[in-house]
C-alpha cells in the first residue's frame, strides 16, 4: 500500500496570508501624542460650532473712531497732492505733495511711489532733505500677512525698522511686533496682542508690550482691550486699559447711511498726574464731499470740508479754533489725479 502523501509545510517566510505578513510597529511618539491632537480636534470643532466672527485686528480697535474724528485728517496752510496712475493691473502709481505755509511744519516737498498686486503691497517716499520712508505688506494667505517698515533719516535717532506678522484665525486675532529689533543684546520693543471673540457681539483681547532700550534698562507693561459690537454693526464701544492708571474708552455710531458720530474718552489717573480729555466728532458724507466737524474738552473746535468738483479733483478746507488759547489755525488743498491709462485700460467703458 502506497503511503499517505501529505502537502509540504508553508514556511512563515514566503507566506503571502496577511496573517503572516509582520506589521510595522506604531511610533511611541505618535501614540504619545494622539490624545492630544484627538483632543485639539474635539475642541477645534466644539469652538467651530459656536460660529464667532473675527475680532479684527488690535492696531484697528478704533479704526471707525479714527475714520470719523479729524486726527489724522486735520492740516493748517497749503498743501497740494498729486497723483498719477501709470497702471492698475497691478496697480502703480507716483505722487508729488507740497505743504507750504504750515504752524507746525516747515515746508516741504514728498516723492512717493505705491506699488500693489494680489499678494504684495509696496509703498516708498523720499522727502526734500533725503530722508526716506518705506513699508511692505506680503500676504502668504488671506489670513496671514508680513508687515515690513523703515525709516531712513538724516537726523540721529529717528531711523527706524519695524517687522510684523498678523495672523487672523476664525474667532481670533494675533500679532507680533518688533521695533528696532538687535539679536545680539534683544535691544529693542517687542509687541504681542490676542484678540478673541467671546460671543458674536463682544470680544477681549490682551497686548503687551517688552521695551529693552539697553541691556542694563527694560520695562514690561500689559493692557486690557474690549470691544462690544450691536447686531447690525451700526455701532461699536471699545475699551483700553493698562493697570498705570490709563484708560481710553470709544463709542463709535452710524445714525444715517450718509452720518456717523464718534466720541473718544482718554483718562490718565496715576498718582503723579491726572488728566482726562473727551473728544466728539461728526462725519457726513454727501454726494460730492465730506464733511467733519470735532469738538473736544481742551477747548478746540476744528472742521474739514473734501469737495469733489470731479473724480481727479478735490478742493479741501480745514480750520481750528483753539478758545482757551485763543488761536486759529486754517488750510487749505487739492488733490489732483491723472492717468496715462485709455478708459478700456482702467477698466471703464469707452468714451464716445
Amino acid at each position: 500500500m502506497a503511503s499517505p502523501t501529505f502537502p509540504p509545510a508553508k514556511d512563515a517566510s514566503t507566506d503571502p496570508s496577511p496573517s503572516s505578513v509582520p506589521q510595522a510597529p506604531k511610533s511611541s511618539y505618535t501614540s504619545a501624542l494622539s490624545p492630544l491632537t484627538s483632543a485639539f480636534s474635539r475642541f477645534s470643532q466644539w469652538r467651530k460650532s459656536f460660529d464667532l466672527p473675527n475680532p479684527g485686528t488690535v492696531e484697528n480697535l478704533q479704526k471707525e473712531v479714527k475714520s470719523t474724528h479729524l486726527t489724522n485728517f486735520m492740516f493748517d496752510g497749503a498743501r497740494a497732492d498729486l497723483t498719477k496712475s501709470l497702471s492698475m493691473n497691478p496697480a502703480f502709481q507716483v505722487t508729488h505733495s507740497f505743504i507750504l505755509g504750515s504752524q507746525v511744519s516747515t515746508p516741504s516737498y514728498n516723492f512717493g511711489t505705491v506699488f500693489a498686486n494680489n499678494d504684495m503691497f509696496v509703498q516708498g517716499s523720499v522727502d526734500h532733505e533725503g530722508n526716506v520712508s518705506a513699508r511692505m505688506n506680503q500676504g502668504w494667505a488671506e489670513n496671514s500677512i508680513t508687515k515690513i517698515q523703515t525709516q531712513i533719516s538724516s537726523q540721529a535717532g529717528h531711523s527706524m525698522i519695524q517687522l510684523e506678522h498678523d495672523y487672523q484665525g476664525q474667532d481670533y486675532s494675533l500679532n507680533a511686533k518688533a521695533v528696532n529689533p538687535w539679536p545680539a543684546d534683544l535691544t529693542g520693543i517687542y509687541i504681542g496682542s490676542y484678540f478673541q471673540s467671546v460671543t458674536k457681539n463682544l470680544a477681549l483681547g490682551v497686548e503687551t508690550l517688552y521695551q529693552r532700550p539697553t541691556p542694563d534698562m527694560s520695562d514690561f507693561t500689559t493692557s486690557y482691550l474690549a470691544k462690544i459690537t450691536s447686531d447690525d454693526k451700526n455701532w461699536i464701544a471699545t475699551a483700553q486699559v493698562q493697570p498705570s492708571g490709563i484708560l481710553q474708552a470709544t463709542y463709535w455710531q452710524k445714525l444715517h447711511e450718509k452720518v456717523e458720530v464718534a466720541a473718544d474718552l482718554q483718562l490718565m489717573a496715576s498718582p503723579q498726574r491726572r488728566d482726562a480729555i473727551a473728544t466728539l466728532g461728526a462725519k457726513y458724507d454727501l454726494r460730492m464731499s465730506t464733511f467733519r466737524a470735532q469738538l473736544d474738552s481742551t477747548g478746540k473746535v476744528s472742521a474739514l470740508l473734501e469737495q469733489r468738483f470731479a473724480p481727479t479733483f478735490a478742493f479741501l478746507v480745514a480750520g481750528e479754533i483753539d478758545h482757551f488759547k485763543n488761536a486759529a489755525k486754517v488750510g487749505v488743498g487739492v488733490m489732483i489725479e491723472s492717468s496715462t491709462l485709455t478708459p478700456e485700460e482702467m477698466g471703464m467703458p469707452p468714451q464716445h
